[in-house]
């Protein structure tokens, strides 16, 4: 695996599965996130915070998790396959999960979470039909 990092930042590339994978976090907030390697290309140590988190959140979310204080702590997963797909990541969970109905809902509101939307809708038909 080769890695990329900076300041609350760290990307990944994992050359055997050809996968690129990111995370994110700071006072409050932790995130994980697929990437496409043009994104990953992109992040250099040094680079400023804001243009980091922009290249990041174009990526497809995996995971969330937030204690910022405003509200009790939760955590959000979008992909269950988070912790396969980041296994070199040091994964912050603070609060309660969200149960999937609350995350397909959001997923299918927010346009932030549009990268979601084909995988959830999968999952979801997947369980139907079992």
């Amino acid at each position: 695996m080769e890695f990329k990092k900076g300041l609350g930042w760290k990307a990944c590339y994992d050359e055997e599965r050809n996968l690129y994978t990111a995370e994110r976090g700071g006072p409050g907030a932790y995130n994980l996130y697929e990437i496409t390697k043009e994104i990953y290309d992109q992040l250099e140590d040094g680079a400023r915070e804001i243009d980091v988190y922009k290249l990041i959140t174009e990526g497809r979310h995996l995971y969330m998790d937030v204690d910022d204080r405003c509200g009790p702590p939760y955590t959000v997963v979008f992909d269950h396959d988070y912790e396969k797909l980041c296994p070199w990541a040091k994964v912050i969970s603070s609060g309660k999960v969200w149960p999937d109905e609350l995350t397909d809902a959001a997923v299918e509101i927010f346009e932030s979470e549009k990268n979601n939307r084909e995988q959830r809708r999968k999952r979801r038909e997947n369980s139907e039909n079992s």
